[in-house]
């Protein structure tokens, strides 16, 4: 009984949480749309409906990116797959990758909403190295590490199309 009342307690907390993040955004609280909205204030991504533009989540406002589409994902670990569409394909996926996989048989009671890297994958180009290796297309496109490691921008930068700045660098910390 001690510990239905403990839960009990304790989903009133998650939802108290929920609700503030809710009001606080101005948008139902999940993984996509908070990702989102951490990608839109750091690297200056203004946000499209969903409805309008199915294939992109936003377009990036700054140089050196000003004016490029960008569909931004976030991933509670990084497994190493990726929600990959072509028709039409974004100019970029902007990745948050939670900490590595380390087994494919090792799966975690809690899974934080952290960003342990950040990932810039040029669209045409993974495209291209997807079908070089005949890899099917979906929502869980397999993604080999080389091609992870390439697109890395946070916390190595790796990826020279977006070079961060000390102020994003710091920004994105907030959430490790």
């Amino acid at each position: 009984m001690a510990n239905l009342h403990r839960l009990a307690e304790l989903l009133r907390a998650r939802n108290t949480i929920e609700s503030n993040l809710a009001n606080l955004l101005g948008n139902s609280v999940h993984l996509d749309s908070v990702g989102e909205e951490i990608a839109a204030q750091i690297f200056g991504i203004t946000l499209v409906t969903s409805t309008h533009h199915a294939e992109f989540t936003g377009i990036f406002s700054n140089q050196p990116l000003a004016g490029k589409t960008v569909d931004v994902q976030w991933y509670l670990r990084r497994e190493g797959f990726l929600n990959v569409h072509s028709e039409p394909a974004p100019d970029y996926f902007l990745v948050f990758a939670g900490p590595k996989q380390e087994s494919s048989t090792t799966r975690a009671l809690v899974n934080p909403w952290i960003v342990s890297s950040v990932h810039l994958f040029h669209a045409q180009e993974l495209l291209k190295a997807l079908r070089e290796r005949g890899v099917q297309l979906g929502s869980r496109t397999s993604v080999i590490s080389q091609l992870w490691e390439r697109a890395e921008i946070f916390p190595s930068q790796q990826n020279q199309a977006l070079i961060l700045s000390d102020e994003q660098r710091q920004l994105l910390q907030l959430f490790g």
